[in-house]
Formats: C-alpha cells, structure tokens, sequence
C-alpha cells in the first residue's frame, strides 16, 4: 500500500478555519459519527475488509475537484478508505493522523485582554471538548498559575514559557465531571502546590490538596487571586477573582448559559436525602443544586462590577464540533455587565430560575460517574480509557 499523505489535527483545524475548499469524509459507523463529529463532514461508513459500493461512492462523486480529506476514531479505517479512494483515480486524498482521538486533543492558546500591563491571562481552549482552562500570572514577577488544566499538561507548561511565566500553584474550580482533570498531574509534574475549595474535603477526595476557603487569596507578585464559594453546579465550587478584574468562573457561569446542577446533589456527601433510584430523574437533585446556585449568581457573582470579565471553564460545543457561541481561536469571555443584561437565567427570580433548570434536564456528560471516581482519585486511569471516556463534547451548561 503506498503511502497517502497525513494531516496533523493542528492542520485539519487550520484547514478548517482557512475555509479551504476540501470535502471531509467520517468513516466511522453512523451511530459513533451522530454522536460527534465535526461540522462538514460526510459519513461513509467502511471497515475492514470492506469494498467502496457505488453508493458510497456518489457521496462524494461531486468532490471531483476538491481534495478529499478522511478521518475515523484512530486514523486506520480512514488511511484504507483514503488508499481506495487512490486506486479509483481520485488523486488528491489525505489521512487525519490519529484520527478523531487526536482530534480531541486540539488547542488554542489564547489571550484575554486585561487592563493592567502586570496581569496576563491566556485561556487555552480545547477544540473539541470545549474545556477552557488558563494560566494567570504576573509579567513583573514572572510567577503564574494554572486554573483547571487538562490532562494535556504539555499544553499548559508550554503556554506558561511563551508567555514567560513560571506555574508556581495549580487550581481546579472543582471536581469535574465531564472530563480527566490535569491539575493534581500538572502539580506533581512540576512539583509545586495543588489546590480545590474547602469543601472538596467533603466529596471523599482521596490524594492530598491545599484547600482554599471563601476569600482566601494567592498572590502572583502584584497579581491577588481571590477564592469565591460558589456552589450549585457542585457543593465544591469555587471562582478565582483575578485583581478585581476577572472572574475564572469555572461552571458557574457560563457566557451563554450557568452550570448544570443535578450531577454531583443527592447520592452524595451534601444529603440532600435524594439518589439516583429515588428520583431517577434527577430532577430533585437538579432543584437542591439550582437553589444554592441562585443563591451564589444572586448574592456573590451578581454582586461584581459590571466591568469584571467572566472568563468560564467551557464553552458549549455541539454534536457537530461548532462553538455554540464564539469561534475557535477567539477569546470566549463577556463583562458581566453584558451578561447580566443578556443572559434571561440571571433575570428571573428564584422560583423561575429553579423550574427553568429543572423542567428540561439535558443528557448526562457520557460515563461522568466514572470520572468522578478518577478526578477524586478513588480511581486510576490509563491513557486509552482517559481517551474513551473524553471522547465527545461537554455537557455541562443547563
């Protein structure tokens, strides 16, 4: 079999984003590519040993003048596909390396702007996930911090030195469920400090971390980092108030939505005497959730300057891979001054608020009890199941 060409995912993004003229064909089975995949792209299902029926083939039949780019779950059934396609004289054909694994794996590394020449925040944005974390730090001290890294701590280390800054503490907004968190290896890696909110301790964490409590501050330098209680999308969750000046929001508040409140409430250490058998709808969890969430927009998030920049920890990606606000590569924050006018959740009373997220409970983040096991460290992962259990976008705004 001769060689056929492969993309990087970084290049199939750039592609993407060039609005280059190339048709995209998916190869995995329909019901992997209606569950995600990215936005374009044509399903022709093939596996092994399989023939291109004229069927499949008139799905791209009218490509003749594109160049045709394949991709599947590792790039396998994909490079077979792209080397049939070779044999019937189709003579511009690509392979995505690693397929859409490494698809999930794509960042951006982005700056936010800042008001002050000291203060550095670049947010680094998981393409396909949808998962936003940021290092902060202080330019003057060259000292940093890491806020929810992902388990691609090379990202986060390397966006740290070209912004020449050094992570000297790693902080998570809680304990995720939607994806392996990276702050407790990012921490031992470069050996320093690993941070949740106090209430962590209730959620049977089992490695060590330096809690923070309500109001509590880290300093970078000049730069304070203010600790927020702000529970509701879990009983842990906190926000980082950087210099008066942002808010790492975590997901709390998101720019288009707030967080969803059923996940962690109910069969766990917050007894709010409900679990998942009683109330299998999880719309009692849902309510105990959405009550102390009210409580933290209403009377600590709501209660910033409308100038502060909320800076959250996702942004919504549908099964199609788009940003359901914002764009790839841009900056996904708002003044909350905006948000506060735009956002019709943040007007409603509490009432209101509890039966909006409650009525229509969206899909549970796919295996998000088993990353909960790992993300508290009552469980171990290896890379192949940490790649499985991510594949897919986020489901975390209400």
């Amino acid at each position: 079999m001769p060689l056929i060409e492969q993309l990087s995912p970084t290049d199939l993004a750039a592609k993407l984003d060039s609005e280059d003229s190339f048709r995209l064909v998916d190869t995995r089975p329909a019901d992997s590519y209606e569950g995600w995949h990215i936005h374009g792209a044509t399903n022709v299902p093939f596996g092994p040993g399989n023939d291109l029926s004229s069927e499949e083939l008139s799905a791209i039949d009218d490509a003749e003048d594109e160049s045709i780019v394949t991709i599947c779950g590792k790039g396998l059934t994909s490079t077979a596909f792209a080397f049939e396609l070779e044999q019937r004289g189709y003579d511009d054909v690509s392979v995505v390396k690693g397929g859409m694994e490494d698809w999930s794996k794509v960042y951006e590394v982005v700056p936010i702007e800042t008001g002050s020449d000291d203060l550095e925040i670049v947010q680094l944005q998981r393409r396909a996930k949808g998962c936003l974390g940021y290092v902060v730090g202080s330019t003057a001290s060259r000292r940093a911090v890491a806020v929810d890294p992902t388990r691609q701590t090379d990202r986060f280390k390397v966006a740290a030195e070209e912004a020449g800054l050094t992570i000297e503490r790693v902080l998570d907004t809680h304990v995720h469920a939607d994806h392996v968190s990276g702050g407790r290896q990012l921490a031992d890696e470069l050996e320093v400090p690993y941070h949740l909110g106090e209430r962590a301790a209730e959620r049977d964490v089992a490695y060590e971390f330096e809690p923070l409590a309500d109001g509590e501050t880290i300093a970078m330098g000049d730069v304070e980092i203010e600790t927020l209680a702000a529970p509701g999308h879990t009983s842990d969750m906190v926000n980082y108030l950087v210099d008066g000046e942002a808010l790492l929001s975590g997901d709390t508040l998101f720019v288009d939505s707030v967080g969803r409140t059923e996940l962690q409430f109910g069969a766990d250490e917050t007894d709010t005497g409900t679990n998942e058998d009683d109330d299998p709808t999880g719309e009692g969890d849902a309510a105990r959730g959405a009550e102390l969430l009210y409580e933290t927009l209403h009377g600590t998030i709501l209660e910033l300057p409308d100038e502060t920049q909320v800076c959250p920890g996702h942004v919504s990606v549908t099964a199609d891979n788009r940003y359901e606000v914002g764009s790839p590569g841009e900056p996904i924050a708002e003044r909350l001054g905006t948000l506060r006018e735009t956002l019709e959740l943040l007007g409603l009373d509490e009432e209101a608020f509890g039966e909006r997220l409650t009525a229509e409970l969206p899909e549970k983040p796919p295996n998000y009890e088993r990353v909960i096991e790992i993300n508290t460290g009552r469980a171990s992962v290896d890379e192949t199941e940490a790649t499985e259990l991510e594949l897919g976008p986020n489901n975390c705004a209400a």
